[in-house]
């Protein structure tokens, strides 16, 4: 296990890794930690934004992450109305072919079976709607590891991070954060989870840096699958 798998509060990276065995409940993002959507979430953001009229991003990786509604006020300068007509043209293809055009990372399903297998609670906590991300579980075998699945709803009402995640621990009755923690790729993930008091763990095999996860705040980095299991399990 190397010096990135432990960040101090200063952002500077150390090379010891602080007891972690403590965290019972794993909260996991979806797109980015548990799968790799690139392709379906772009194909179908590019025939969105084309019908609507819009110049596509020369950067449109930056899609990836942040709730859609967001990314296209914020990266195509749509207003209310075009962001609503938007999110339809893109859920029309979504919904049918662009939530399959994914795929588990290497490593992840082992990652889970070995922290249930620990006693580990697992929970996901995505800004995708809650019913695409239980159709994705269910394709790709991951539905039997988690406890539950927590994401927004298709009216855009609990779109970002920090909603999703209280909304989970509502759900299971979870009042003792400090044993809770997220896991995640981007920058939103650290923000929603400091929002809620809880720690975050980064993660380096999806689609942020480590630059984006360090500036962040993420209190904990992990390069892979496995040293993330490492960690949280005390191995």
């Amino acid at each position: 296990m190397n010096g990135l798998s432990a960040i101090l509060p200063t952002g500077m990276i150390s090379p010891l890794i602080r007891d972690m065995t403590g965290y019972t409940t794993l909260l996991f993002d979806l797109d980015g930690t548990l799968t790799d959507s690139t392709e379906g979430i772009i194909k179908c953001l590019v025939n969105a934004i084309t019908q609507m009229g819009f110049a596509v991003p020369e950067d449109s990786n930056k899609f990836l992450g942040p709730p859609i509604r967001q990314s296209f006020a914020e990266f195509c300068g749509m207003n209310e109305e075009q962001v609503n007509q938007a999110v339809k043209i893109f859920r029309e293809r979504y919904s049918t072919v662009g939530l399959f055009e994914n795929r588990v990372y290497e490593g992840v399903s082992e990652m889970l079976d070995r922290l249930k297998k620990g006693g580990k609670r697992l929970m996901v906590a995505t800004s995708k709607p809650q019913v695409y991300a239980i159709r994705i579980f269910d394709r790709f075998g991951l539905s039997q590891f988690f406890e539950f699945v927590g994401g927004a709803e298709l009216d855009g009402s609990r779109d970002y991070k920090d909603e999703v995640i209280e909304y989970v621990l509502a759900q299971r009755g979870i009042t003792d954060r400090s044993k809770v923690l997220m896991i995640g790729d981007r920058r939103q993930d650290v923000f929603g989870a400091h929002k809620t008091g809880i720690k975050c763990m980064g993660i380096l095999w999806g689609f942020g840096s480590i630059e984006e996860l360090k500036e962040a705040g993420a209190d904990f980095i992990a390069e892979t699958p496995d040293e993330a299991a490492d960690m949280l399990l005390g191995q």
